[in-house]
């Protein structure tokens, strides 16, 4: 069969794909990954009290949807969480389980509600337009916002505006980066001129410091291990005791499936089957 028998194929540029808002909204839900993230399933660092206290910290903000109990034995803990800001920051390095939690609240949080990256929230507004995606996303009781980032002066205040615009509505924001909220766009455009802005923006978050190892380099029992970088890196501290009195040592080239010390090394690391 021709294409002069089943007639042209239709051009590229003919065509004019549209997606609506509620394709959009259906789609901003935590990653499969993370489909089933619970407080429960995230393993703590003992060796790191501070994802402890973030887990801690996190369900107290959850309780922001249970119903209003009756003065009494649950006032405190009401005083507590009505004294919490509107959002919480993680911040934290790669691998501590930033987006783990985040995902966790999500769950927790009765609809409507959002999760999705910063691209995916200034993509929203370019599909539909400022208004469109303050229309979509006000009412919501939760909106999370992973990998937060200000690249230029544009996102800054789109941002700000938006988020403060959904706070006032009762909206709650959880938001995850490497980058403190008060130092967000610092070095990469004129931060002093968008400081007010960025300090808006900030006041909004309790910042929640998560410290710890990278979980890929934890082997199953939680302690770090050896892994090859194909440079002189060495096997990474059980703890951050050992992290000061133990100098890096030389890996051999094994495979981080299979890590292993240098002989000369074998009395100061451990590898991760012990």
């Amino acid at each position: 069969m021709t294409i002069e028998t089943t007639g042209a194929l239709p051009r590229l540029a003919d065509r004019s794909p549209a997606i609506t808002g509620a394709e959009i909204a259906a789609s901003l839900v935590p990653p499969s990954q993370f489909e089933h993230a619970t407080f429960e399933s995230y393993r703590p660092d003992h060796d790191y009290p501070s994802q402890s206290e973030a887990v801690a910290t996190l369900k107290l903000f959850a309780k922001s949807w249970e119903p209003q109990r009756p003065a009494g034995l649950f006032s405190r803990s009401r005083r507590k969480v009505e004294a919490m800001k509107p959002g919480v920051y993680l911040d934290g390095g790669f691998g501590v389980g930033k987006t783990h939690l985040l995902a966790a609240l999500w769950h927790e949080a009765p609809g409507p509600k959002y999760f999705g990256t910063f691209i995916e929230y200034t993509a929203l507004v370019g599909a539909l337009g400022y208004a469109g995606a303050v229309d979509l996303l006000r009412g919501s009781t939760l909106i999370c916002i992973d990998e937060f980032e200000l690249d230029d002066p544009g996102d800054t205040m789109m941002m700000t505006r938006m988020l403060g615009e959904l706070v006032a509505s009762g909206t709650r924001i959880a938001a995850t980066s490497n980058t403190p909220p008060n130092a967000l766009g610092e070095g990469r455009f004129a931060a002093s001129d968008f400081l007010r802005e960025i300090q808006s923006l900030s006041a909004n978050f309790q910042t929640l410091r998560i410290d710890g190892l990278d979980y890929r380099r934890r082997d199953t029992s939680g302690h770090a291990i050896s892994v090859d970088t194909g440079s002189t890196t060495g096997c990474w501290p059980r703890s951050p005791r050992e992290a000061r009195r133990r100098p890096a040592t030389r890996s051999t080239g094994s495979s981080p499936t299979s890590p292993r010390c240098t002989r000369r090394a074998t009395s100061r690391c451990s590898t991760a089957s012990t």
